[in-house]
Order: C-alpha cells, then sequence, then structure tokens
C-alpha cells in the first residue's frame, strides 16, 4: 500500500562540509548524495509522496518526476522538516528522513515504513546508534522532529518506539541502508560497501581511480 508521504531536508552544495572526498568537488558530491537518496525514495512502493525541502535550484531541477519541492526555510535541520511535514496531511500515515543516506535501497525503506505501520510515531537510529535518519507517525496529530547530535535518545524520550527490533531477520539487523548516513569519509566508505546510488558511486569511482587515489581514500 503506497499511502506514506516521506518529507526528505536537502541542503545541497551547501551540505557536508566535514565531508572531504580527494579529487571530488565535495558540492557535487552533497548533491549527488541528497539525489541519490530521494530516487530511493521516489522508488520505494510504500511511498505516495516526496516532499523535498531545498533552497538549491540545482536538486529541485535534478528531482526525479512526481516530487514536490518545499523551499528550505533557512532554519535549520529539524526548522526544514517541519516545513516539510507542513505540507503533508495529518491524517495519513508520514515519515521525514534525513538527506544523506547515498547506500539507500527501496526495498529497505520499504521495509522500515511496514515495520513503522503498528507505532504511533517511531524513529530510527542511525548506524551508529546515536543519532537518527527516519522518523514515522501513522497517528492523527503532529510529527515533531528532534534530529541532530544524540537526536535518538530524545526522539525515544519523546515517545517515539525503536524501528530497529522489527527489522531483525534471523537475529541480524536488516534494513541497513536506511541507517547509513553519511557525514564523513570513513561513513562513506562503509556506504560503499553497502552499495552506492549511482550518482553518489560515479564519483566514488572517481575518488579510487588509479592507484595514487586509490592510496588517498581507500
Amino acid at each position: 500500500m503506497n499511502d506514506w508521504s516521506i518529507v526528505v531536508p536537502v541542503r545541497g552544495g551547501a551540505g557536508k562540509s566535514r565531508l572531504v572526498v580527494p579529487g571530488v568537488d565535495r558540492a557535487e558530491l552533497a548533491r549527488s548524495i541528497g539525489i541519490d537518496t530521494i530516487v530511493a525514495a521516489r522508488e520505494c512502493r510504500a511511498v505516495a509522496r516526496v516532499i523535498v525541502v531545498t533552497s538549491d535550484t540545482l536538486i529541485a531541477e535534478a528531482l526525479p518526476e512526481h516530487c514536490e519541492v518545499v523551499t528550505d526555510p533557512g532554519t535549520g535541520l529539524n526548522g526544514a522538516v517541519t516545513a516539510g511535514l507542513a505540507a503533508t496531511d495529518p491524517a495519513r500515515p508520514r515519515a521525514a528522513m534525513l538527506g544523506d543516506l547515498p547506500a539507500l535501497r527501496s526495498d529497505h525503506l520499504s521495509m522500515v515504513l511496514d515495520a513503522a505501520r503498528g507505532e504511533d510515531a517511531g524513529a530510527l537510529a542511525d548506524a551508529e546508534g546515536t543519532g537518527t535518519t527516519l522518523i514515522t507517525r501513522t497517528a492523527a496529530g503532529t510529527l515533531s522532529p528532534a534530529f541532530g547530535a544524540g537526536s535518538f535518545a530524545r526522539h525515544l524520550a519523546a515517545g517515539f518506539s525503536d524501528l530497529a527490533p522489527a527489522l531483525v531477520t534471523d537475529g541480524r539487523p536488516g534494513a541497513w541502508t536506511a541507517r547509513r548516513d553519511v557525514d564523513t569519509i570513513e561513513q562513506l566508505r562503509a556506504a560503499a560497501r553497502l552499495g552506492l546510488g549511482i550518482r553518489t558511486a560515479a564519483l566514488w569511482q572517481v575518488a579510487t581511480a588509479g592507484q595514487g587515489a586509490a592510496s588517498s581514500v581507500a
């Protein structure tokens, strides 16, 4: 059932100040990560609407069909998420997801959203277990974001349920690509091992091409 609305805030070229990859333009890489994340969300079978919050015109021009754009109000990550959520129907399932998941697979996102159907409000921890990559709400009412450093504990304290236990299969955590956000080159390496989206993968290939570049980033 494709009834989810998902909000994805993307700063685009202005973002990812800590992500330095030798031989790759940081702004281009940041945009590629954002677009790959959005494409995976748009291809997710559970998603009816993708609402992108950005002030980057190059991001807006490169979006896949049927994405909606809300202008970033410039009040930070949670302000951007709140602006996007204002365009959703509060009586229908809705989610907010970080725009820096370059390895995200649409089937993994479907798994997360399917697990979220059983909770009024849910949160998915990042790969380190301290941040949050996605929050959801299926009950009527406000979905209040608290993204940022240490956000997972804040979301749990606010009454969000941990979605990760419902994703375990045969004793192993599932939907891992939905948890691997990227702020540093080490995290990008980890995402590359999971399989990057096409745009980010092309830039990563440039960075690792040739023995000299490979010794710098591998």
